[in-house]
C-alpha cells in the first residue's frame, strides 16, 4: 500500500503542481468534441444513406445511388478506424492539398465511419415502421421525402434510440486512436502524465474511471430519453 501511495502522490504532483489537469481537460474536450460531432455527421449522412437504400428501385438513378451507398457502407465497415484516420491524414488530404488539424480530421473520419453503421441502424428502424404510415402520408398529398422526414424517420428514431446510444458510446471509446494523427485526447493527456512521472498505473486507472463515468452518463441520458418518449406515446 505504501508503494501505491507513492504512485498516487506522484500522480497528484504532476496532475496539479505541473498543470497536468490542463492537458486532461483539453483531452476530455477533444474526446467529447470528436465523438459528438462524429455522431451528428453520422446521423445526418447515415439517415440520407438509409433513405436511399429503402426507396423503390424502379428507376436507374435510385439503383445507381443504392450501389454507391452500398460501396460506401462496405468500405467504411470493412476497414479499421485507425486505418481510415491514417489514410485521410497522411494520404488523401496531402494529395488534394487540404490542411486540417488532427482533431478536425478525427471529427470528419469518425463522422464518415459512424454514418456507415448508423445507415444500417436507421435502415432497420425505417423498415420496422408500418408501411401504412408512408402510404398514409402519400395519400394526403405529401411527397415521398416529406413523408419520410415528418412521419417515418421520427418513428424510426424512437425504435433505434438505444442502438444510437451504443454507437455514441463506441465513438467515445474509439477516440483513443486519434493520437495516431496528432490529436490530443484523454489517452494522450494521461500518457503525458505517466511519461513525466515514470509511472503509468495510476494515470491509466484514472483514465479508465473517466471513460466509465462518461459511458454511465450517456447510458443514463439514453434511458431518460426512452422514458420520456414512452410517456409521450402513452399520452398520444
Amino acid at each position: 500500500m505504501g508503494n501505491f501511495g507513492q504512485k498516487v502522490s506522484k500522480f497528484i504532483e504532476i496532475f496539479i503542481e505541473q498543470n497536468g489537469y490542463v492537458r486532461v481537460l483539453e483531452g476530455l474536450k477533444n474526446t467529447l468534441l470528436i465523438a459528438v460531432i462524429g455522431l451528428i455527421i453520422g446521423i445526418v449522412l447515415g439517415t440520407l444513406i438509409a433513405t436511399v437504400r429503402v426507396i423503390p428501385k424502379y428507376k436507374v438513378l435510385p439503383r445507381v445511388l443504392n450501389g454507391i451507398c452500398s460501396f460506401y457502407v462496405g468500405l467504411f465497415r470493412g476497414t479499421p478506424m485507425v486505418v481510415q484516420l491514417l489514410v485521410f491524414y497522411y494520404v488523401l488530404l496531402p494529395i488534394i492539398g487540404v490542411k486540417m488539424t488532427g482533431v478536425q480530421v478525427s471529427m470528419l473520419v469518425f463522422g464518415l465511419n459512424s454514418a456507415a453503421y448508423i445507415s444500417e441502424i436507421m435502415r432497420s428502424g425505417i423498415m420496422s415502421v408500418d408501411a401504412g404510415q408512408l402510404e398514409a402520408g402519400r395519400a394526403v398529398g405529401l411527397s415521398f421525402s416529406v413523408s419520410m422526414i415528418k412521419i417515418v424517420i421520427p418513428q424510426a428514431v424512437k425504435n433505434i434510440l438505444p442502438t444510437l446510444g451504443n454507437e455514441f458510446i463506441a465513438l467515445i471509446k474509439e477516440t483513443s486512436v486519434v493520437s495516431f494523427v496528432g490529436a490530443a485526447d484523454l489517452y494522450v493527456a494521461f500518457n503525458y502524465i505517466g511519461s513525466n512521472s515514470y509511472e503509468f498505473m495510476v494515470p491509466y486507472l484514472v483514465m479508465a474511471i473517466i471513460y466509465i463515468v462518461i459511458v454511465l452518463l450517456i447510458s443514463g441520458g439514453i434511458k431518460l430519453m426512452e422514458r420520456s418518449l414512452r410517456k409521450s406515446d402513452r399520452r398520444n
